[in-house]
């Protein structure tokens, strides 16, 4: 993470600039220091990219480096110190309905104390230290980057070919023989003891497209019409029965199964949802290589299940294909051929046919496709990072890089290659990509929402290069930019997210490139700790957490996936060591109360409490967290209310509920004009939305969900001019037409969903003056019989779903429905 150096010193200088220039800090003495802190850190700005080229080869520099680094977050944290006081000065003295600033005003100074002159020297005299290394010695100013800017010369509206480049390429044989094995019957086994299911094993190792044949093999409409039921299950490194057997069970009956049940329960429940069902199941990565624990799996997945099901598995290790297979053939991947590669390589790198316009960087993708050991994963970054780029520098850098030369692991060529996809990142996207070094690994549900807020909590977004774009739009571009890279995969749109995953090889490379910052700990992996973590993800917390907690005290991210011998206790102690904390997750935690002294964590500005059932009231202390942008409360099916204070949140953009309360008082959450997201779900008593509407003015997405007494009807709207641009109303029967102070969205409005309003009657002829409507969803809305006349005033409208409407699904078929006149201009109409 050090090539992150240069960035950083980048933004602190600039933040310096800033608050240097305020007459307070003449008063309390510390403009001078602030001063002589921002030349020093120009001066040695002015060498790291010089340095950051010559760390691969140089050790000692890589450690300078990463001492650098360090001293400049620390300095980071020291700065936020004036942006925290400065928004706690606004609530207690300006009000807080004035607009929040950056920085402090002459009309809003900041008590400066001791503590924040001290630190300041502190990092004066630690920076002093390294520009007199010898290492600092040996550097040259270097003003210039060859990736610097390419990310703004780039066309951002592009459509990237890692759509197309999904398609499997050079396996036609390998699908063709697994496709003829699915569809055989069942006497194609060998000695096996499995009675009417065969397993297929596919083996190879990582990033050659195991994953990706399989779904291929899976969606192919030879399978999909030979079997009764068709699942999917990514197995990873943890191969737990009880777990497996209930995601299975809620893959083969399409829901989400209940926590309480017991593993005799599920088997029970999945036993009968296989019976005499010819099903096909894809064990996706799997690494488990104990006889016993597969049998008992197998044994629960074959009893009573009809002749010709079949279990596709995919694997790494030829040992476990070996243990689980039962027909005599096992699928063996090796590497694609150039041929097919450069077929690939094309797709990502070149629009159609634009390979033609540039041959000399055709053949220079010759050169880099030889180097990438016919990994279709290597293949697949590289060209995505070099789709659109026409300069022939940048084809040299990848072509001719020194990275090639490292020594290669087990993965054949692929880390090279992909190394390479990462140190070709502008700087905003390497940092983007770190910080997914918290994302658990052999994870394949992300919420890019939730990874948006984390770029955000971080201070990695910045709208000044994208002109009025809103935080959360700039964080939604750098998701996609990584996604057309191929950094993530398996991206769903729903509307409001994208649910995503990542290549386990393209985690480890997170990891490789955070290792310092970024602490996974699993109860037997915490040995060598550095005490300059700043990112902590808990994964099995055993007995030695707390010793780990006390080694550390400059963490900024917290994320517990597992609850065992954690407790309030272990909170409380986040706190007090952890001042500058910024993110905090806790998800489907189980504690009845936060501690009141979370109140003076002022850097916090991630909160995560989603899916906490025990818990029923927050402290009000919560709401002297001026710098939170981001609270998550969903699912919470047992809090009582919102806090008294919550409208003094001033920050606060993201927020997600479930609420006991009927209403909401004045002065709440009414009152909070950051809002640009707002997720009331699941509030059972409800029975209306705020009367205050001021926080309407500044929202963008709206989610309503299953709020069985709420009416939508506002008094007072008349005016309201909204910016909404998502509205997703669902499971509301009260709801029997579109309110009327929807119209104040006409213009911004892009993705309207309404889902499960029983006694939703019509859709108003006002809603096609929405000219900014880009997809309309309708589902389960059995009293809504027609569309409104006019539909074809809504020209930007290019998809429109309707499911479970069986009256307007009638009428809405292509060519013969009585409302197909009012659709036919939408070039994409789906129906269940």
């Amino acid at each position: 993470m050090t090539e992150l150096a240069f960035p950083l010193a980048a933004k602190l200088i600039e933040r310096l600039s800033s608050i240097a220039s305020e007459e307070i800090c003449l008063a309390w003495g510390v403009k001078a220091d602030l001063q002589k802190l921002r030349r020093t850190m120009s001066t040695i700005k002015d060498v790291l990219l010089d340095a950051e080229e010559k760390q691969a080869c140089n050790g000692d520099l890589s450690s300078w480096l990463r001492e650098l680094k360090d001293v400049f977050l620390d300095a980071e944290d020291l700065l936020d110190e004036f942006e925290c006081e400065a928004l706690r000065r606004e609530v207690r003295g300006s009000g807080i309905t004035r607009k929040v600033r950056r920085f402090f005003s002459r009309s809003n100074p900041v008590a400066f104390d001791l503590r924040v002159g001290h630190g300041i020297k502190d990092i004066r005299a630690r920076l002093q230290e390294l520009k007199e290394d010898k290492n600092f010695g040996d550097l040259r100013p270097c003003h210039h980057h060859p990736h610097l800017g390419d990310h703004l010369r780039e066309n951002r509206n592009t459509t990237h070919s890692f759509v197309r480049a999904s398609e499997v390429i050079g396996r036609d044989t390998e699908k063709n023989t697994i496709v003829d094995l699915l569809m055989q019957q069942g006497d194609d086994h060998q000695g096996g003891d499995n009675g009417n299911v065969s397993v297929i094993p596919t083996v190879g190792f990582g990033g050659l497209g195991k994953t990706t044949l399989a779904q291929s093999v899976y969606n192919d409409q030879r399978v999909v019409g030979s079997f009764d039921l068709r699942m999917w299950q990514h197995v990873s490194v943890n191969f737990d029965v009880t777990r497996l057997t209930k995601e299975i069970l809620g893959s083969a009956l399409g829901t989400q199964i209940s926590e309480g049940l017991s593993l005799d329960q599920l088997q029970a429940q999945l036993r009968d949802a296989l019976k005499d069902k010819k099903f096909l199941l894809v064990l996706d990565d799997v690494w488990n290589a104990d006889r016993i624990k597969w049998s008992e799996l197998r044994d629960l997945l074959v009893e009573g299940a009809k002749i010709g099901s079949k279990i596709l598995v995919t694997t790494r290790n030829i040992s476990v294909a070996s243990i689980m297979g039962t027909v005599g053939t096992c699928i063996n991947l090796e590497g694609l051929s150039f041929e097919d590669c450069m077929k690939l390589f094309v797709k990502c790198a070149f629009d159609e046919g634009q390979e033609r316009q540039h041959p000399s960087l055709y053949e220079m993708g010759k050169d880099i496709v030889s180097k990438c050991g016919g990994v279709p994963l290597a293949v697949k970054t590289l060209g995505s990072q070099l789709y659109s780029k026409t300069d022939e520098r940048q084809w040299k850098l990848i072509r001719d890089s020194e990275i090639w030369e490292l020594e290669r692991g087990g993965d054949c060529h692929i880390l090279p290659a992909l190394r390479l996809s990462y140190t070709q990142l502008p700087p905003h996207l390497k940092h983007c990509l770190v910080c997914c070094s918290t994302l658990p690994k052999n994870y394949t549900k992300f919420d890019s929402r939730e990874l948006i807020n984390h770029w955000m909590a971080h201070g990695i977004l910045e709208s000044r290069e994208h002109g009025d774009m809103e935080l959360e739009d700039v964080g939604e571009l750098y998701f996609k930019e990584l996604w057309e890279r191929s950094f993530f995969q398996n991206v769903k749109d729903y509307a409001f997210f994208y649910q995503f995953d990542m290549h386990d090889l393209i985690h480890d490379l997170v990891q490789s490139v955070g290792q310092g910052e970024s602490l996974i700990v699993d109860s037997a992996k915490t040995k060598g700790i550095s005490e300059n973590v700043r990112h902590l993800t808990i994964l099995k917390s055993g007995q030695n957490i707390s010793t780990t907690l006390q080694k550390l005290s400059k963490v900024r991210t917290i994320g517990v996936e597992s609850y065992q011998n954690i407790d309030e206790s272990f909170l409380s102690t986040c706190i007090s060591r952890f001042k500058y904390l910024r993110c905090l997750g806790l998800v489907n935690a189980s504690w009845e109360l936060l501690p009141s002294s979370i109140g003076s964590l002022k850097h916090l500005r991630s909160l995560n409490l989603a899916g906490n059932e025990r818990i029923t009231a927050l402290p009000n202390s919560i709401c002297k967290l001026q710098s939170l942008q981001a609270l998550t409360l969903g699912r919470c099916v047992n809090l009582e209310e919102l806090p008294g204070d919550v409208s003094k949140l001033i920050s606060l953009r993201c927020l997600e509920f479930t609420i006991k309360q009927s209403s909401f008082p004045e002065n709440g959450v009414g009152c909070l004009t950051s809002l640009r997201y707002l997720c009331i779900q699941e509030c059972s008593n409800l029975t209306c939305l705020p009367h205050d509407t001021s926080y309407l003015e500044s929202l963008r997405t709206l989610i309503i969900a299953n709020c069985k007494q709420l009416g939508l009807v506002m008094e007072n709207y008349q005016g309201i001019q909204l910016r909404l641009q998502k509205l997703w109303i669902v499971g509301v029967p009260r709801m029997v037409a579109l309110p009327e102070w929807f119209q104040g969205a006409t213009n911004t409005l892009q993705d309207l969903g309404i889902e499960e309003c029983e006694n939703l009657e019509g859709l108003p002829g006002w809603l096609t003056s929405f000219t900014s409507l880009r997809r309309l969803m309708l589902e389960s809305c059995p009293k809504l019989l027609s569309l409104p006349e006019e539909m074809h005033r809504l020209t930007a409208l290019t998809e429109l779903r309707i499911t479970k409407c069986p009256d307007l699904e009638s009428r809405c078929q292509r060519n013969t429905g009585e409302d197909w006149p009012k659709i036919s201009h939408v070039q994409n109409v789906y129906f269940e």
